[in-house]
């Protein structure tokens, strides 16, 4: 499957926030938000004008897409998805993304950002209710159990300490001993931390 894979910190640039994407990196001074807080490009700082309508629907969309590490063609899928379920789309929407299964590893404090959690669920790292998984996109449903499949790497022996503190969201619960995560309940939409207007991107695909 497609992936996008240029430069992390120019996409935070070029939507002007943090996403997040190089997990700790992006809390330190190191970031490049602090270090260059304006859009990447020879002439980034002078851009400065105003958003039409259509441009902010259009920068939330790829706000969201970026975040998830998500390609335009699936992003439709999951948008085409959620519009034929029953409820409000944009809820709909955000649930659907939260609920993959790079997204829940990254959730349970697994990993340090999404990219890396979608590339140890690649690398067959964890297993959904004991079997190996390692389709980062595959969705999880209430009951389904993440787990390690082995603990021998150096990363999976420090994985006990790295998320002893870690706040889980309520929708989800941690065993820290067992290093293992279980989905309790649909995803809490007010606990998402993607700081994204759904209902922007719904305007944004009804025009198209």
């Amino acid at each position: 499957m497609a992936r996008d894979i240029g430069p992390k910190c120019k996409k935070c640039r070029r939507e002007g926030t943090k996403l997040f994407l190089k997990g700790d990196r992006c809390s330190g001074i190191k970031c490049a938000m602090i270090k260059r807080p304006y859009a990447p490009g020879q002439h980034g700082q002078a851009r400065k004008m105003g958003l039409s309508e259509y441009g902010t629907q259009l920068r939330e969309k790829q706000k969201i897409r970026r975040t998830y590490g998500i390609m335009e063609g699936q992003f439709k899928k999951y948008y085409d998805i959620a519009s034929r379920m029953s409820g409000n789309t944009g809820n709909l929407l955000a649930s659907l993304l939260e609920k993959r299964m790079d997204n829940v590893v990254y959730r349970l404090g697994m990993a340090s950002s999404r990219s890396q959690a979608r590339q140890l669920v690649n690398h067959g790292h964890f297993l959904l209710n004991g079997k190996k998984m390692d389709i980062p996109s595959c969705l999880v449903s209430e009951g389904d159990v993440i787990s390690i499949k082995s603990d021998k790497s150096n990363y999976f022996q420090d994985l006990k300490n790295l998320i002893k503190n870690h706040q889980t969201p309520s929708w989800l619960s941690l065993d820290v001993k067992k290093v293992e995560g279980k989905v309790i309940s649909e995803p809490v939409l007010k606990e998402i931390d993607t700081n994204i207007d759904v209902h922007l991107i719904i305007e944004y695909y009804s025009k198209s």
